[in-house]
């Protein structure tokens, strides 16, 4: 099916209202972007940011109308001086078979595969951890999960037991399982990202080696190997959290983090812990960090 998508340039505090207008008069997604190009790493908790000046695209049928969408904007009291839009077609595409072609199995370390299921695998004989993407975040492509997989894959993990913080699609608590762990916690604020996890690890062949819990729900424990990949905000609000499931010896493994936050970061659990040089990929950084004896 063809589209059409209509762009116009909105003033931040009223971006979101010209989204939902764009809803209203038919668009079937709506989506934000800066007109500069200034991103957002990490906006406070619960709160959606705008830019100051925003782009704000909607999508429609290439049939639909444009005229009074545009005639229902420029009545609105969003722009003080008229507004600048933009209009392009959209070609007809198999999306579906563009967005899996997108996906590849991706080489982690010495050993350690991440592979969707329509691929053919690389190396049968490798550690090879099938995944597809899907509604919970991590799939190995982005820089933290990429740090997080490359460490795991040069430890000896036979025996352990690794805490995943925050996590997500499971591929960290599902590759430490794969790579020789004894037993892996998944832990989700998300229950979708529960559910995830347990799929997930059901197609590895890994699921009853795998517990996952709600925070509510989590247990007390303490764990050779602890995996945070979340954001340096809630890695420095939850410091007390997460270094109690870091058993004596244990090591402790942070990722979600900006180069310019590192400090930030260690200092709430520097005081428990000896922390090594930091790995960076693109801005993001890993800190890996050993319990004090």
């Amino acid at each position: 099916m063809p589209w059409i998508q209509l762009t116009v340039a909105a003033p931040e505090k009223h971006a979101p209202l010209v989204g939902d207008m764009l809803q209203g008069n038919g668009a079937l997604a709506v989506t934000y972007r800066d007109a500069q190009d200034n991103p957002i790493f990490e906006p406070p908790l619960g709160e959606v940011l705008y830019w100051q000046e925003t782009l704000v695209t909607g999508l429609f049928p290439a049939e639909t109308d444009l005229k009074p969408v545009l005639a229902n904007l420029q009545k609105s009291r969003f722009f003080d001086e008229g507004f600048n839009y933009k209009t392009d077609q959209l070609e007809d595409k198999d999306w579906e078979r563009e967005w899996m072609d997108n996906f590849h199995p991706i080489q982690f370390g010495e050993r350690l595969w991440v592979c969707p299921s329509w691929r053919e695998i690389p190396e049968p004989d490798a550690v090879n951890l099938m995944l597809d993407p899907g509604m919970a975040f991590g799939t190995g492509t982005h820089p933290t999960t990429a740090l997080c997989l490359r460490w795991l894959d040069g430890q000896d993990l036979r025996g352990k037991t690794v805490v995943d913080f925050g996590c997500g699609s499971g591929i960290l608590a599902i590759a430490a399982l794969l790579l020789g762990a004894e037993r892996a916690i998944g832990i989700d604020i998300d229950q979708q990202a529960l559910i995830s996890s347990r799929d997930n690890a059901e197609r590895n062949g890994v699921a009853e080696r795998l517990e996952v819990y709600l925070p509510s729900q989590q247990p007390s424990l303490h764990a050779d190997v602890v995996l945070a990949n979340v954001l340096a905000g809630p890695l420095q609000d939850l410091a007390d959290v997460i270094q109690a499931f870091v058993g004596p010896r244990g090591q402790l493994v942070m990722s979600g983090i900006l180069e310019r936050q590192i400090d930030a970061v260690q200092a709430a659990y520097s005081a428990n812990f000896d922390f090594s040089p930091a790995q960076v990929q693109a801005e993001w950084v890993m800190l890996h960090a050993k319990r004090k004896q």
